[in-house]
């Protein structure tokens, strides 16, 4: 059963509940997300890529994890084989503990449920208003309609888009696209959130807003959250731990204040100079 984001008085539940998480309190837990020597390789012979180079990454419950990387260094490859909308070639994806690298059709399907997705160019569709937007995902799972539009209003006004469920997304700012496609990710209860470069298309005063929306979904709900983006700033305002993408590798992995103060790789140091010579 579907547990509702308001009460009568409108007063969202979840705060009753809300804690903050510190990086201190996942050390104990087991990885909600853990990849192991993944691979991914585009293409055949002389037009081979190699998108990925056995990544091993672990990502514990209520974090919000980073990657960070240059173009071309293989981030939204790699935050795509999460969901398995791309397949690997090699290594192995584990969701809670399981396994899921080889689930196929209804088990793949139920998996992907438990796992949300921003997108970078908002992914809405055009022809449907926000309200609809949003209650996509739940009629793909079955939902029935009345509870499908009751909290998909919820989500609308949990991200303070209330005022706009029946908008079209050509009647929509960057930022309330943005948020829309929030409330679509969060429709069918996920425990982790997927967010590919979500603030590459928005302005800076958006991009802050957008950064603490998440934080507040992160700190009401425990959601784990996944981050892909080339923006330093974002990594520093609102994740714990990040890691350091760089042709297809990982290069260095740490929280966020040691890998930008102290960088230990030359790809970290690359970063963290470039982004002091654009600030």
């Amino acid at each position: 059963m579907t547990v509702p984001l308001l009460d009568r008085e409108g007063v969202f539940l979840l705060q009753k509940h809300q804690r903050t998480v510190h990086h201190l309190d996942l050390v104990p837990q087991r990885p909600i997300l853990k990849l192991e020597n993944v691979e991914k390789i585009y293409g055949r012979g002389a037009n081979q890529v190699q998108a990925l180079r056995g990544v091993s990454l672990e990502v514990m419950p209520g974090e919000i994890f980073g990657i960070i990387g240059l173009s071309g260094a293989g981030k939204s490859t790699l935050i795509r084989c999460i969901n398995l909308l791309e397949r690997p070639q090699a290594g192995r994806v584990y969701i809670d503990g399981v396994d899921v690298t080889s689930y196929k059709g209804k088990s793949l399907r139920q998996m992907r449920r438990q796992i949300g997705m921003v997108f970078q160019h908002f992914n809405l569709l055009t022809n449907r208003t926000a309200l609809r937007n949003v209650t996509f995902p739940m009629e793909i799972a079955g939902v029935p309609r009345a509870e499908r539009e009751r909290r998909a209003l919820e989500l609308l006004s949990f991200v303070g888009l209330q005022d706009k469920a029946h908008r079209y997304p050509a009647e929509l700012s960057g930022g309330e696209k943005q948020r829309v496609g929030i409330a679509r990710a969060l429709a069918c209860e996920p425990r982790i959130l997927l967010c590919d470069e979500p603030t590459s298309a928005l302005d800076p005063e958006t991009t802050k807003s957008f950064l603490a929306l998440l934080k507040d979904i992160n700190r009401r709900l425990g959601l784990t959250i996944v981050m892909v983006t080339h923006q330093m700033h974002v990594v520093q305002a609102v994740c714990h731990r990040v890691a350091v993408l760089d042709k297809g590798q990982v290069a260095e992995v740490g929280p966020v204040t040691k890998v930008f103060s102290d960088p230990e790789t030359e790809a970290a140091r690359r970063l963290v100079k470039e982004a002091a010579v654009g600030a």
